[in-house]
């Protein structure tokens, strides 16, 4: 007689929870502190990691970010209250040279980038994984609202159930292999609702804590205030010059303005509505133009990180859904891949300010999966 196939844990290994142990990454938000608690009173062996990724004495002053001071703390008692052990490790170096450096150094050429994605990349899905590998986890979990499914070629990416709170755009360069060892209890929830009434169900103190807004190290958004303290002297004047070569005005620096900026350019009294169409860094120039200058039909990408289960070159063509903004929903469009890491988009319907630095994520046109994603390299 044969032998019925051993069940499986809520996290998909044949063994008791009490036997599994897994890495959750708490942020000190309610998110990741809801998975944790979870996973705590299923009876996991949880381990809690918090990452310091930049001055924790700063950090202390701001409040609504990541990863700072009193985060730390909130994270701290959550697994005191839940009973596993917590451990707060300092990445600040890590972090400097794997995300702020090339986040200002994007910034100072004209590109608008997007920090959190080289976070997840470069740091919790790259050293923290591995520094749970060391641990022994089993499998590492995050607060990420995001779906792991296991497919018929292996573990699949796929959108969040709440359209609302879907981080598939930060999350595209994750690897098949990472993919293997993460888990994202969360993504299935049909809202944020649903994961504070988990909070309070837990007891947890975090359970109405509002949710971070800015990136973890720009405080307010104002990331020129940011730039300057990196690079001194990065905000060098320099003209404002329309589409058509008419000098407009002037600028205290390129790194304030941002490909499709319409308000606070400083050249008031036009009859036309203007909007910044492109920074040329080297001529210190901001060109403003109208609005059907910011519509772009074919967007060059590289670094592409491909998720899908034939090979990015296998076909000549890819019709697919993308998404250019993190704020927009996916678009009709056709990848005609370059090599195995670059490829031409065509968007069936044009968009507006597409910007170099932004990410470009691939989308199945029917279904929730991810099939990876790259980087807008020029405009």
């Amino acid at each position: 007689m044969a032998l019925d196939a051993p069940k499986l844990n809520s996290l998909g290994f044949a063994k008791p929870p009490s036997e599994t142990r897994v890495v959750v990454a708490m942020s000190g938000g309610v998110d990741s502190s809801v998975v944790a608690a979870q996973l705590a009173e299923e009876g996991y062996d949880v381990i809690g990691v918090t990452l310091q990724l930049y001055d924790h004495g700063a950090a202390l002053a701001k409040k609504g970010a990541c990863c700072a001071g009193l985060d730390i703390h909130d994270a701290r008692r959550v697994a005191e209250d839940m009973g596993f052990p917590h451990y707060v490790l300092d990445y600040e170096n890590i972090f400097k040279d794997a995300v702020i450096d090339e986040f200002a150094d994007s910034y100072l050429a004209g590109a608008t980038p997007v920090p959190c994605i080289r976070c997840n990349e470069r740091v919790k899905f790259k050293d923290l994984l591995e520094t749970a590998k060391d641990l022994d986890a089993d499998c590492m979990a995050t607060g990420h609202y995001i779906q792991r499914k296991t497919g018929a070629h292996g573990p699949e990416l796929h959108r969040a159930t709440d359209a609302n709170r879907d981080q598939s755009y930060f999350l595209f360069s994750t690897t098949t292999e990472q993919l293997d060892y993460l888990r994202f209890p969360l993504g299935h929830l049909p809202s944020k609702d649903a994961t504070r009434e988990l909070a309070a169900r837990y007891g947890l103190q975090v359970a109405d804590k509002p949710d971070s807004q800015d990136i973890c190290f720009v405080p307010n958004g104002n990331y020129a205030s940011v730039i300057e303290k990196l690079r001194p002297g990065a905000a060098e004047p320099g003209e404002i010059v329309h589409a058509d070569g008419r000098v407009l005005g002037t600028h205290n620096g390129v790194i304030h303005y941002t490909i499709g900026q319409r308000r606070g350019l400083g050249i008031g009294g036009l009859e036309e509505p203007l909007y910044v169409v492109k920074l040329d860094v080297d001529t210190k120039q901001v060109i403003v133009g109208p609005k059907e200058l910011l519509s772009t039909r074919t967007i060059p990408v590289r670094e592409i990180n491909w998720l899908g289960d034939a090979p990015l070159t296998s076909q000549t063509e890819w019709h697919v859904s993308v998404k250019v903004r993190s704020t927009r929903p996916p678009r009709e469009a056709i990848i005609r891949p370059l090599s195995d890491t670059t490829a031409e988009v065509e968007l069936i319907t044009p968009e507006e300010g597409v910007s170099p630095g932004q990410a470009c994520v691939f989308y199945q046109t029917e279904g929730s999966r991810i099939l990876g994603g790259g980087w807008i390299w020029r405009g």
